[in-house]
């Protein structure tokens, strides 16, 4: 082979091997270029989100007091306050040994024994 072709071989590998390294670089570079944008988008997502949580704790704090409780209470859900008859006193559990107080409304009756005056 000729000095010259053997020359114009090598000189073409080198190229096409030169050209290779820079295209792969070039995609390289894109795609931590992208990859960066990506990341940007995902913490101004993240920031949106930590933003969300925090209003919404807000909002749950406010769910949780007396005042706003009363307020669905009444309004959403049409409760009122109980009058007098429809209040029932749990009454007093009877200590071990002791009878239960016969006036006491909470306390179950026994039904008559058979064969009793009703």
């Amino acid at each position: 082979m000729r000095p010259e072709r053997v020359f114009l071989t090598l000189w073409v590998l080198a190229v096409a091997a030169s050209t290779a390294a820079f295209v792969l670089y070039l995609a390289l570079r894109v795609r931590a270029v992208e990859l960066g944008y990506e990341l940007g988008r995902a913490h101004a997502h993240l920031e949106r989100l930590r933003e969300v949580r925090h209003v919404l704790e807000v909002e749950l704090g406010s769910y949780k007091t007396p005042e706003r409780v009363d307020f669905v209470a009444r309004s959403l859900l049409g409760m009122s306050e109980p009058t007098p008859d429809r209040i029932r006193t749990a009454g007093r559990k009877p200590r071990p040994g002791e009878a239960p107080d016969p006036n006491d409304p909470s306390v179950a009756r026994a039904a008559p024994a058979a064969g009793g005056n009703p």
